[in-house]
């Protein structure tokens, strides 16, 4: 059976106070397996992460010691580093997540470290979706990176579409579209200070093809886009927290799939194609191999806490294969164990022989509370 792998650090995200912070979705994951929380806040949001605390706190019935909350640099390696703690949980920089995934495995027990570190989410659009509905996919894609000021880790960072006049259209309508959109607001300075960095590397190596509204505060983020061509991939290949993306113009179709596969594991990666087009087909096979998620004719920015959810993908997007959203991100928190040729009295409840109050395979089949067997 699965039983809970023990008391887990979970580190709170910059950009998500709520939703991957004190009572985001590596703690509820972590507490519905049963195992302890001790949560280390995110510095942007410290008052924030002890209110949600606190209000957790006062609104459960958990034992004392159940739920715990920290804060500081030092506390978290130190949390990573001690040996009572089992797992950790992270979503941030890549920088920041490999020191602590490093210190989970030079530990004298390695533990299981479960960063969600950096993605640049690619898009495709084939020549014939660019033909059929240009204007739709700028437009949506500008939705997309724009969206929260661009500071969803699925937000798309690359936007592969084809050389000649539909691929035209498409950059046409993206340009113009973002010269719509106001300035964004970022979660916190640092937030604004590394997208000033990573855009004046965009600057110096892409061509810029359009801007948004300058109005705003001085930390705001202007949205922009740029454009190169596909040799040039490798110089722009790396995340840009914020709301940009670069164009990528391509007009052969082999280079345009080896291109694909040089890149770093991703968490999503996009396809615009038509049901029967047959680059779509082939961007899907390699794609696959990258990406924890394959999107057609959508986009990827947000998630869904469901069974289908797989918010996770190869390094560096993500240090295992796990999901961190949906259902079955709780099994990063449990392991299994097997009792055998054990006397009854020794088992948990659930594993006895006879009827027990919960679904349960007995010989591979699964056998329902109200039922001998039923399903497969």
């Amino acid at each position: 059976m699965l039983v809970p792998i023990g008391p887990v650090a979970v580190f709170g995200a910059s950009n998500f106070p709520l939703a991957f912070s004190v009572a985001g979705g590596d703690t509820a994951s972590a507490l519905a397996a049963g195992c302890p929380v001790v949560v280390k806040a995110h510095p942007s949001h410290p008052a924030t992460s002890v209110r949600v605390f606190e209000t957790m706190r006062a609104a459960g019935d958990a034992p004392d010691g159940f739920f715990h909350l920290v804060h500081g640099v030092e506390a978290g390696r130190a949390l990573v580093a001690h040996p009572a703690i089992r797992a950790a949980g992270f979503t941030g920089s890549l920088a920041g997540g490999r020191a602590l995934f490093d210190i989970a495995v030079s530990r004298p027990d390695p533990i299981p470290f479960y960063g969600e570190l950096s993605s640049v989410n690619p898009l495709v659009v084939t020549p014939s979706a660019a033909d059929e509905r240009a204007d739709e996919i700028g437009r949506g894609l500008i939705d997309s990176v724009t969206l929260g000021a661009g500071q969803f880790c699925t937000k798309p960072g690359l936007a592969f579409i084809p050389a000649g006049a539909g691929g035209d259209r498409v950059r046409d309508a993206a340009a113009e579209h973002l010269a719509s959109k106001p300035a964004g607001i970022p979660l916190n300075r640092g937030i604004s200070d590394a997208y000033a960095t990573g855009t004046a590397r965009l600057r110096s190596t892409a061509r810029l093809v359009a801007e948004s509204s300058g109005d705003g505060p001085s930390f705001a983020l202007r949205g922009a886009l740029f454009e190169i061509p596909l040799d040039d991939v490798a110089t722009v290949a790396q995340e840009c927290f914020g709301p940009t993306a670069v164009l990528i113009r391509y007009d052969d179709e082999a280079a345009l799939l080896d291109t694909l596969r040089s890149l770093p594991g991703e968490l999503t990666a996009t396809i615009h194609a038509s049901s029967d087009d047959p680059l779509g087909a082939k961007l899907d096979t390699v794609l696959r191999g990258l990406v924890g998620r394959v999107v057609w004719n959508g986009y990827p920015t947000g998630v869904a806490v469901s069974w289908a959810m797989q918010h996770g993908g190869p390094w560096p997007a993500t240090t295992s294969g796990h999901t961190s959203v949906g259902t079955t991100a709780i099994r990063r928190f449990l392991r299994p164990i097997t009792w055998q040729s054990a006397p009854q009295q020794v088992l948990p409840p659930e594993l006895r022989d006879g009827p027990v109050a919960i679904p349960r395979r007995v010989d591979g089949r699964l056998v329902l509370p109200s039922s001998a067997s039923s399903g497969q």
